[in-house]
């Protein structure tokens, strides 16, 4: 273990093994071929080239019932906004049926758009469809690990990602997102942005430190080197691992995790900035904790 003054990330090869993914992902698996086959049905015109999952379910990480099922789908030309009501369709009629579908996210890409990171495209999240682009980090992960679920692998569709247009999208996701996130606490008081917070903090390090993608079991261990609140980095990895699942936490517990959260996420934010931003020195890790 790195001491505390310095926060920077160790190797992967000398951290401790990440928790392991759940073997019996029956429920999973079933989810994905229902929907798989439906959506080729109504994606006939315009054709499905490709399926594509990304995050914990083609990086090794995947929890049943507590991971996101995040999916990208190529078609050989954009919805019609009537094509785009059938695919809401599509996942409500799965969202009233499947257990799991309200963690399915799908984003609609067209294969004469997918050049552009800044695009916006018809995605499925959160039971609602919205339009929102596939960032330089998801389509990193796609090239590095990406699951195939049909049609065409990534590489053979999907332009490569630069570092350097890698390092920008996880500096302006912290400055822009992440950040002034902070200034709003009821937020914090959910599980949600608490694990994402801290774990995307863990990950955009190692990211700018040497390009390396990691999975959330690794941030876990990766945040306790960055000297982020023990008491939080333990629940976070409850909440996502321990088997059963803990009960729900108590108001008070919840108050105080979202205090000791935003107190770290904070400074440990701006020091990333600062250390990887524009101006800082190509060769660098982040500063000590004394060295604000």
């Amino acid at each position: 273990m790195k001491p505390a003054s310095d926060p920077t990330p160790a190797p992967l090869s000398s951290r401790t093994t990440p928790p392991e993914p759940l073997t019996d992902t029956t429920a999973t698996t079933a989810l994905l071929r229902r929907f798989g086959e439906e959506l080729q049905q109504r994606l006939s015109q315009p054709q499905l080239l490709a399926l594509w999952a990304h995050g914990s379910l083609g990086g090794g990480d995947y929890q049943e019932g507590r991971s996101d099922l995040d999916l990208i789908a190529i078609t050989d030309r954009r919805c019609t906004p009537e094509e785009e009501r059938r695919l809401g369709e599509l996942h409500e009629n799965l969202d009233s049926t499947e257990r799991l579908a309200a963690k399915l996210h799908c984003s609609y890409v067209a294969a004469d758009e997918v050049a552009d990171p800044e695009r916006s495209h018809l995605t499925w999240a959160h039971r609602e469809l919205k339009r929102r682009p596939v960032t330089p980090i998801t389509r990193r992960e796609l090239h590095t690990f990406g699951r195939v679920l049909y049609g065409a692998d990534p590489a053979a569709l999907l332009p490569p990602v630069t570092d350097v247009q890698l390092a920008t999208s996880v500096l302006v996701s912290l400055r822009d997102f992440w950040r002034p996130a902070l200034d709003h606490p009821d937020r914090w008081l959910q599980d949600i942005w608490v694990d994402l917070g801290l774990l995307v903090l863990a990950r955009a390090t190692v990211t700018l430190r040497d390009g390396t993608l990691i999975s959330k079991g690794e941030a876990l261990h990766v945040l306790a080197e960055l000297d982020a609140p023990a008491e939080v980095v333990a629940d976070i990895r409850a909440r996502r691992y321990d088997v059963p699942a803990p009960t729900p936490a108590d108001p008070a517990w919840l108050a105080r995790r979202a205090d000791l959260a935003r107190d770290f996420l904070g400074p440990a934010i701006d020091r990333t900035l600062t250390a990887y931003g524009p101006g800082a020195p190509a060769d660098t890790s982040l500063p000590g904790e004394g060295a604000e």
